[in-house]
């Protein structure tokens, strides 16, 4: 039996992935650099949060999201393990951006996370609609 609420949940979290994706190529384009760093964090930090749930993984701060996405998705192979590096990056990025004096990002390291974080979105779509056997590696 498929519970409502946490599937209602799921489906907001990657939609709202998806809309944050939006958001940050639109900063992109006024050449927003640090925002559009946080927006690609805040968009694949959505897309795992919703894959960490559909399969009842508890994480309730931004490190254990990351450790929790690593050891359950990227350790185990389901995702390549660029993707962890990714979100590891970005997870670093939006902190100096968010929060240090005189770090800014340029623009071609910006440009080069978009595809990659669209990638993730997608992989993380597919995932929570065809549930892969346990340690079977999908994408």
């Amino acid at each position: 039996m498929i519970d409502l609420e946490k599937q209602d949940y799921i489906h907001y979290r990657v939609g709202k992935a998806f809309e944050t994706l939006e958001a940050a190529k639109v900063l992109i384009e006024k050449g927003f650099w640090n925002s559009s760093v946080n927006r690609l964090y805040y968009a694949c930090f959505y897309a795992i949060n919703a894959l960490l749930i559909n399969h009842n993984i508890t994480a309730k701060t931004h490190t254990t999201v990351k450790s929790q996405f690593s050891l359950h998705f990227i350790k185990t192979g389901i995702l390549d393990k660029r993707f962890g590096t990714l979100y590891s990056d970005l997870f670093d990025w939006r902190q100096k951006g968010d929060y240090n004096d005189f770090f800014d990002l340029e623009e071609q390291a910006v440009l080069s996370l978009v595809e990659p974080v669209e990638e993730l979105l997608v992989k993380i779509k597919i995932l929570l609609s065809s549930p892969a056997e346990a340690g079977q590696v999908v994408l």
